[in-house]
């Protein structure tokens, strides 16, 4: 059987809950309703690596973007992204269709369009301070650290590919006609 040459760049946490931060999975392995028509369609996947587990671990704290954007993890997503830049670049040199990279809606790493922003940072025990924080954390227009970094690497490298979130906190909305069709309008 041939090849499709046809491929979509996946955030990890889409094959992978757990990669998630524990409490916040909405599905128990990989969503579904995005990957087996991914499959069964012959669409290959790149799947990039979670900078968050690899930063923090599994045990990490929920976070927003303000917490993640800081020099050493940018860096630190720069390391990430290079062998995986060196892979888009020579599957698109290669003449393989590159459909484009799916992020995380509302993630502060990978949110494409909407990010999680409003954390002042501090001590957990300072309950107004907790308190104020708890408040102020919303999705928010804006990409995540990741995806930022991703962007400005593609950019680089003259390379050019569209990025959409898909919704990894409701399963339904990460079916894969709908990231497709979110993809193609970006592309």
């Amino acid at each position: 059987m041939e090849r499709s040459g046809t491929t979509v760049v996946l955030a990890h946490c889409l094959c992978n809950a757990n990669a998630i931060v524990a409490g916040l999975a909405r599905y128990p392995g990989a969503i579904r309703q995005l990957l087996v028509p991914i499959v069964e369609e012959g669409v290959g996947i790149i799947q990039l690596p979670c900078p968050e587990t690899t930063y923090l671990g599994a045990r990490r704290w929920g976070m927003t973007v303000e917490q993640y954007d800081t020099p050493g993890y940018r860096r630190h997503c720069r390391r990430l992204l290079e062998p995986c830049l060196d892979q888009i670049e020579d599957a698109l040199a290669a003449g393989q269709n590159l459909l484009g990279v799916l992020g995380v809606e509302g993630s502060p790493s990978c949110g494409v369009e909407t990010t999680c922003r409003g954390c002042e940072g501090g001590e957990l025990g300072d309950e107004a301070r907790y308190r104020r924080n708890r408040e102020r954390i919303a999705a928010a227009p804006g990409s995540g650290v990741f995806m930022a970094v991703l962007r400005r690497m593609l950019d680089e490298r003259g390379l050019s590919l569209p990025l959409a979130d898909v919704s990894n906190g409701d399963p339904s909305r990460a079916a894969w006609p709908l990231a497709r069709e979110r993809l193609a309008r970006r592309g």
